[in-house]
This record gives structure tokens, sequence and C-alpha cells, in this order.
């Protein structure tokens, strides 16, 4: 089942309160998600699998590109198809749009942040978007309130299709250790920097070594530029010795132990249009 919509509408929030656990970051920003996060819920006799996506945005460099063909991935493979958009926007990109509405999947559409909005315009947005694709089940939310969650899910159960498990069923998702100790490091530069500086990092795990009571963890920050990389780490250290602490907390959340996080900064200039670079960081379809 994928998770589409535009930048910033609350896909994110809203995987994460379907699975149970944080899986995708979540900032205020648009662009957070940039590859597809997959999170698995087994039941008695279901298996759920999600697919997080990134935003849907008018390609500006190859990165954005790459990510949406993780978009274009998840138009073509899904058996559901659960639709974010909030109380204030439409679906930009139209192409994306009639996708939807020419294929054959089932969508559910979810009106994501109305404790934000009021009841008139809830309305009119619901019988906008009954228009536009009459054969989804539109559906009023709150990911970060938890309201019609349960809701979302009952009718996700309805509408999948019956088929054997995909995944063992101790499996919450597809992706490493590795990839979620990035995450939280690129999802702390996304919350403590401005401007261009989130944008033009990258996150690389080099090393990760698990020891008894403590896990040894170096990561490797990409900029662009020598100036950005001045910025991360700030005045006599500070900016970066903040970043390091709290990705560390939330890493040693997340894994349930304590770690050493050490991180660097490279510069890789214009990596953000650079296919080597991409491939290296994951940013393929096969991914």
């Amino acid at each position: 089942m994928n998770i589409i919509g535009n930048p910033n509408v609350g896909k994110s929030t809203l995987m994460n309160a379907l699975v149970g656990e944080k899986l995708s970051i979540i900032t205020s920003k648009a662009q957070t998600t940039r590859k597809r996060v997959m999170g698995i819920v087994n039941g008695d006799d279901f298996q759920i699998v999600y697919t997080d996506t990134p935003g849907i945005v008018n390609p500006h460099n190859k990165l954005h590109e790459q990510m949406m063909g993780f978009v274009g991935t998840a138009l073509q493979d899904a058996d559901l198809f659960l639709l974010v958009t909030e109380v204030g926007e439409t679906l930009k990109n139209r192409h994306v749009l009639e996708k939807v509405i020419d294929s054959d999947t089932p969508v559910l559409l979810v009106i994501n942040k109305i404790d934000l909005s009021d009841q008139a315009t809830i309305s009119e947005k619901i019988a906008y978007w009954q228009e536009q694709i009459p054969r989804a089940v539109v559906i009023p939310c709150s990911a970060t309130e938890g309201f019609n969650v349960d809701k979302i899910f009952d009718l996700i159960l309805e509408r999948l299709p019956e088929h054997p498990a995909y995944f063992p069923k101790d499996e919450l998702t597809d992706r490493t250790m590795r990839f979620f100790v990035s995450e939280i490091v690129r999802e702390k530069i996304l919350l403590y920097y401005q401007k261009e500086i989130p944008y033009s990092c990258e996150v690389a795990v080099e090393a990760y070594e698990e020891r008894d009571g403590i896990d040894n963890i170096s990561c490797l920050i990409y900029v662009e530029r020598e100036s950005q990389k001045a910025i991360l780490i700030g005045h006599q250290g500070k900016a970066i010795k903040k970043l390091g602490t709290e990705a560390r907390r939330d890493i040693e959340e997340f894994t349930g132990k304590k770690c050493f996080l050490s991180l660097h900064i490279k510069v890789l200039k214009d990596w953000r249009n650079s296919d080597r670079a991409l491939k290296s960081f994951g940013y393929s379809l096969e991914d």
C-alpha cells in the first residue's frame, strides 16, 4: 500500500501512526522524505506493507529526479493508494493525479490536518475530492491528533487483496539500522539548520560497530560547499556538538542501546547532480 502526496502534507506522520513506530523522519520542512521507506504491520491473519514516498515536486536537479522516480514506481506497484492531502491544498502535479484517476487501483484519499481547519472548509474539500476521484473513499483525518487513524487502518484492511505474507512476521521494515541512523542525523540537520543547508546535506554511516553495552557509530555528512561545512560546524564547534548530542539521544531511543556517535563533514561539490554520488547514496530505483 503506497502513500503518495505533495510535500509536507503529513504522509510520514500518518505512516508512523499506522505502523505504531517512528520509521520516517518528520520535520516541518518540505522534501524531508527522500527515499521510499517501508513499514510492516502484522496481525494474526494479515500483513500490511506501507510505503512512504517523497513528496511530489517538479525536479530542479538529479536528486529530485530520483525522488520522483520513487513516486513513479509507487504509482505502478500498489495494491492500494493512500493519497494524502491537507485541507488547504490540491494536488499540484496534474500528471500524478491523472495516473491515480486512470488506474484501477483502489484509492483512500485522506484530508489531513483537519484540526487546523473548520467544518465548512472540510466539507467543501470532501466534495472537491469526491468530484476529482469519484471511486475514492475520502476520509478527513488528523494524523498528529490520531483522529480517524483507526478508521483508515480498518478501511485499508478491508480493501487489501488476499495474498501470502511477503515478509517474516517479526519484521517491521525492510531498511537497515544504518539507514535509520543516517535518517535521524539528517532529521536533526533539517530541524536545526536553515535555508539551503538541510537540502545540501546527505548523511552516510561510515562505521557501525555493535558492542556489548554501547555501539560505536561514525557518520559522514556530505555538503556541496566549504561555506556550508563552516555553518554545520558553527562557532567553536557548538552547532555540530548540538547536532551530535540530539542525534545520539534519538538513536539510543530507537535502538534501545547506548551509542558513541562521531560526526565528520566532507565537501562533495554538486553531489545532487552527480549520478555517481547519488547511486552511492542509494538513490536508485533498486534501492
